[in-house]
């Protein structure tokens, strides 16, 4: 088949190219290799599977006439199992960030780089899908119930099964359906690259350019940007995440019309749907064929996972696939694979036990909740009636009593404990709840010392106050 490559680079540019060099896929079956002679260069592809390789030639045939930034495809062999296309050099868009990366984030460049792709991304899904012939697309013209099925049921036997996770089987593809359905009801009419992700976004003279589309189909446009944004090693800032998201939105608008609140409500669930697919891959390359460079992927997706869930509210009712969520949240094994060293994030909230005790249904429910009420009340005192754990005369009070501080030293020091093992371990969630009597001072008081007790030694924290619309004032 290197001979094929060579006559057809022959054929293109009148040149003998030296002996094929082999080009690293680590997820693909197809062979790919670069030529070069008489001062040019190609990528040859030599892949058994016919069809696919006619949806990728014909797509970019099309894309490019539309102005979409892919490769030209220089020549095919007769037999439709070779051919060659335009050489976009060696640097992904994952090798660029890889780079240049900093403790801080992504410097200025990279999120360039960024805002490019995400602006470019719907001319290819909206301008050039209009127009597209979607007989071309293989194995299937539609992201439909039936692809999602598939894509969700190779989630369950290659990873849940693989990875020795629980599931009552009966009850997961009873939620699969309903999840599936749910993802249906989005707008379905433009084109879905399928797997639009760092490693597939060429960086060449500052430009990018997308490849690997081939097993694109019909389906919702919020698919393509999920798997940018949430491209589990890209590990994107999530900061960054949503003003990407608020860039596409835009763009986007300007081909379509598009309802920035109806995407965002279908997006997270779009977002997990991504990320079961891509962990399914992660277990038939990793666990299935023995690649451990997959298996590095997983503690990034888990903290995806988790991310959404704690930060959205899908509205189906799918307890058991719920229930596989917690459990891969919950695993400190699956967290742990590679070299991965994910930040912990801490939620402190004070409440009122009058109202209950709070609830972290949504992560893996690990954490503490202290009770106050042992402490000395500023409640009891008329003088501090309308101010609360946030007012300095209440932070005097409590200051000063030497109860209040032997027991937040003792409280803090499990938490210490507790956000040393978990930091350890990649887990990047962790609940702490302080309650007393109204949700007013003590718990408030407590809850903002243990913030600053734990931001003063680099722990991103979030602090909430459950009770605060419901205060007195004045």
């Amino acid at each position: 088949m290197s001979d094929a490559l060579s006559a057809l680079f022959r054929a293109r540019f009148g040149a003998e190219p030296s002996a094929p060099a082999p080009v690293r896929a680590e997820g693909s079956n197809r062979k790919i290799y670069r030529l070069a002679g008489g001062g040019k260069t190609a990528i040859g592809v030599i892949n058994a599977d016919v069809k696919e390789n006619r949806a990728f030639i014909e797509f970019s045939k099309h894309f490019r006439k539309e102005g979409v930034p892919v490769p030209e495809i220089y020549g095919e062999d007769e037999t439709g199992t070779a051919y060659i296309e335009e050489d976009l050099g060696d640097t992904t868009l994952f090798q660029f960030l890889g780079k240049r990366r900093n403790p801080s984030g992504f410097p200025q460049d990279v999120v360039s780089a960024y805002h490019d792709v995400v602006r470019a991304l719907p001319k290819m899904q909206i301008v050039a899908g209009r127009s597209l012939d979607y007989r071309w697309c293989y194995p299937r013209q539609s992201f439909d119930k039936q692809s999602m099925l598939w894509d969700l049921n190779y989630f369950k036997y290659y990873f849940l099964t693989l990875g020795g996770i629980v599931f009552h089987e009966e009850a997961l593809e009873n939620d699969f359906a309903v999840f599936a359905d749910y993802l249906l009801a989005a707008d379905r009419d433009f084109f879905l690259c399928r797997d639009f992700q760092s490693r597939n976004v060429m960086l060449k003279d500052g430009r990018p350019y997308f490849i690997d589309y081939q097993g694109g189909r019909r389906g919702a446009l919020q698919y393509d940007i999920a798997s940018l944004l949430y491209d589990a090693k890209a590990d994107v800032p999530f900061e960054l995440r949503d003003e990407l998201l608020d860039l596409y939105i835009l763009e986007a608008s300007k081909y379509a019309r598009v309802d920035k609140a109806e995407f965002k409500k279908y997006f997270p669930g779009f977002v997990l749907i991504r990320i079961l697919q891509a962990m399914g891959a992660y277990g038939l390359r990793g666990f299935h064929e023995k690649k451990p460079l997959f298996l590095q992927s997983i503690p990034y997706a888990i903290r995806n996972i988790e991310h959404i869930l704690l930060t959205a509210n899908l509205p189906i009712e799918a307890p058991e696939l719920l229930g596989v969520f917690k459990r891969l949240i919950g695993s400190s094994e699956l967290r742990q694979f590679g070299a991965a060293k994910l930040k912990l994030s801490v939620q402190i909230q004070s409440f009122s036990y009058k109202h209950g005790m709070p609830r972290d249904d949504k992560s893996h429910g690990g954490g503490y909740v202290f009770d106050c009420r042992c402490l000395p009340n500023p409640g009891r005192h008329i003088q501090y009636k309308f101010s609360s754990g946030l007012d300095a005369d209440v932070i005097a009070f409590l200051a000063k009593e030497e109860p209040v501080d032997r027991w937040t030293r003792s409280a803090f020091a499990l938490v210490d404990q507790a956000v040393e093992d978990y930091g350890r371990r990649n887990f990047t969630h962790l609940f702490v709840a302080f309650g007393c009597t109204g949700g007013q001072h003590r718990s408030v008081y407590c809850a903002e010392r243990l913030a600053k007790h734990l931001h003063d030694q680099g722990v991103s924290v979030a602090v909430s106050h459950r009770e605060k619309k419901s205060w007195p004032t004045k």
